[in-house]
């Protein structure tokens, strides 16, 4: 008797996210699934730009943006300082397509940053809610070109094991605390604080009590 062939299994899709008007209308704006809201954002950038400016000695001049999104941080910014320059990178064609020329945002990926950008250096590197979900080839050139645009403060907000959040987490790369830790020493980024790093020109302006 023969013996019956088992038919090959065919391996699961992974469906492509899309980072369309949908998804920004569900975890930007529906009240119910929003992750962060505008007051949200601007008290960030308070933090964020205070830290820089107090290592610069002066008022933040240029900011770039990765994974910007729509752009929430660019008015929040200006807010504070708006003559600032303001560069904003993002993988989505929606908001290339809608707010690209209004809004000073470039396609780009993270692992295209070192082609993406090179009109720096930057005083502040925003890149907030997004390295969980960037494969790690990817998050390694990243975070070297980030170094290597970095003149002042970058605001580096990622989540790991550890913490307990809600959120979008499709595509979600699970990692642990000291995963990062490594990555960012490894690109020759020094922690000061509530996501916040240095690079090589400021090292220097900070204390050993401030360098995790």
């Amino acid at each position: 008797m023969a013996r019956r062939s088992t038919p090959a299994r065919r391996p699961a899709v992974t469906p492509v996210k899309a980072y369309d008007k949908a998804y920004f209308d569900r975890w930007y704006r529906d009240p119910r699934r929003r992750v962060a809201t505008a007051a949200d954002v601007a008290r960030k950038a308070r933090l964020v730009v205070g830290i820089a400016e107090s290592l610069l000695q002066r008022p933040v001049r240029s900011a770039l943006d990765i994974g910007c999104g729509e752009g929430a941080w660019r008015s929040a910014l200006r807010a504070i300082r708006p003559g600032l320059r303001y560069v904003g990178v993002d993988s989505s064609a929606y908001v290339v397509s809608r707010f690209g020329a209004s809004r000073g945002i470039r396609y780009g990926t993270f692992g295209t940053l070192a082609t993406t950008v090179q009109d720096g250096p930057y005083d502040l590197v925003i890149c907030c809610d997004v390295l969980q979900y960037v494969p790690t080839p990817e998050l390694v050139r990243g975070l070297q070109a980030i170094a290597g645009v970095l003149d002042g403060v970058a605001f580096l907000e990622a989540y790991t094991t550890a913490d307990d959040v809600v959120g979008d987490r499709s595509g979600w790369f699970h990692r642990k605390p000291a995963f990062y830790r490594s990555a960012f020493r490894r690109a020759g980024l020094t922690a000061v604080g509530m996501h916040c790093y240095v690079g090589d020109e400021l090292r220097p302006m900070t204390a050993a009590l401030e360098r995790a």
